[in-house]
C-alpha cells in the first residue's frame, strides 16, 4: 500500500490519538478510514447487498408439515 503525508494541526493529531485509543485501532489511518466510510454511508458490510435489488420480503406461506 502505498503512502502520503498530510499535515494537521497538533489539536488534531491529538484528537487522532484519543479516537485512535477509543476505537481500538492501530494507526490514525484506519481512524480516518472508518470515520469517512460511516460519513460517506459505506456499510461496515456489503455481504448479501446487490446494486439495484430490492429489500428483502418474506412472502406469507402456507405452514409445511413435515
Amino acid at each position: 500500500m502505498s503512502s502520503t503525508t498530510v499535515q494537521i494541526s497538533t489539536e488534531t493529531r491529538r484528537l487522532l490519538e484519543k479516537l485512535k485509543k477509543e476505537m481500538g485501532l492501530q494507526s490514525y489511518d484506519a481512524v480516518i478510514g472508518k470515520l469517512a466510510k460511516k460519513e460517506a454511508g459505506i456499510p461496515v458490510s456489503l455481504f448479501g447487498a446487490c446494486k439495484g435489488s430490492k429489500p428483502f420480503r418474506r412472502e406469507h406461506e402456507a405452514e409445511h408439515k413435515l
